[in-house]
């Protein structure tokens, strides 16, 4: 069995300083292995499974205990093909054993208030972040529960790319937003670690510092090519930038992040009932 210290080196591509006894090593050996899989086995997944999953994710820490979350399961099979199609370049999504959208659900505690006769005071931003944040922790309780089952996950924040009609295929009222959908299902191989940025850019102390970005990132990119050397096919948007014979993480996610996506989906939340003020 690796070692911790040969797993955090394998994840971060450095040699850091760990300790290598704790209470429940499976457990942290778990997290370091953690893949992100797309393609799955046609094996279906066991229902006494999913709802141990599920259990799983639920149990996750909820703001004030409030528990603003939805998940719904698509199964009908119209639903799924009409889902899949909004994002052709993810085909797994329509085939793998289970799918389901993970919501934000702020519409629950509103309607508890009504029950109660009692106001709903926080109509604000952070009324929907609150909901987002609980939803995120049930999705990573999820992930861990499925990995430890011996199954494989992929979420799919590209839903929200599609977020109305997401919303009108699963009927969301207001005040539910989706958050992300989820893959699960027997992986069809190991997958891979995919490398993380170096804890220095991540840890700070007291204060922010990203004074050593360019240098940390600049050496980032080179240990994660050492490793992976994304193909001169995957390259994006070479029409516009043109293609580069050192192609990093950082040109990646740059040109990724240089297109304007889901300009809408304030204007979704809005319409669903949200005060973003």
């Amino acid at each position: 069995m690796a070692s911790f210290s040969d797993l955090v080196q394998q994840r971060f591509g450095l040699a850091l300083e760990v300790t290598e006894t704790v209470a429940d090593g499976d457990t942290i050996a778990g997290l370091l292995r953690h893949r992100t899989h797309r393609r799955f086995l046609d094996t279906p997944v066991d229902e006494g499974t999913l709802n141990l999953l599920l259990a799983c994710a639920l149990s996750a820490p909820a703001k004030s205990d409030l528990q603003q979350v939805a998940i719904v399961r698509v199964r009908d099979a119209g639903k799924r093909a009409a889902i899949a199609e909004l994002m052709p370049a993810m085909p797994f999504i329509g085939t793998c054993p289970v799918f389901m959208v993970f919501c934000g659900d702020s519409r629950r505690i509103r309607k508890i208030c009504e029950l109660r006769g009692r106001p709903f005071a926080n109509d604000h931003l952070d009324a929907f972040l609150n909901a987002a944040v609980d939803t995120a922790l049930v999705m990573q309780n999820f992930i861990i529960a499925a990995q430890a089952a011996g199954l494989g996950c992929c979420p799919i924040s590209v839903v929200r790319n599609h977020i109305d009609r997401i919303a009108e295929l699963l009927s969301l009222p207001e005040h539910v937003f989706p958050v992300a959908g989820m893959c699960l299902g027997h992986p069809a191989g190991e997958g891979y670690i995919s490398m993380r940025l170096p804890p220095s850019l991540t840890l700070h102390t007291d204060s922010y510092d990203d004074g050593a970005l360019a240098v940390e990132i600049d050496a980032y990119d080179r240990r994660r090519d050492a490793v992976y050397s994304i193909p001169p096919e995957k390259q994006r948007m070479t029409s516009e930038y043109g293609a580069t014979d050192f192609y990093g993480w950082s040109e990646d996610k740059a040109r990724q992040v240089s297109q304007r996506e889901r300009e809408d989906l304030a204007g979704y939340l809005r319409r669903h009932g949200f005060n973003l003020e």
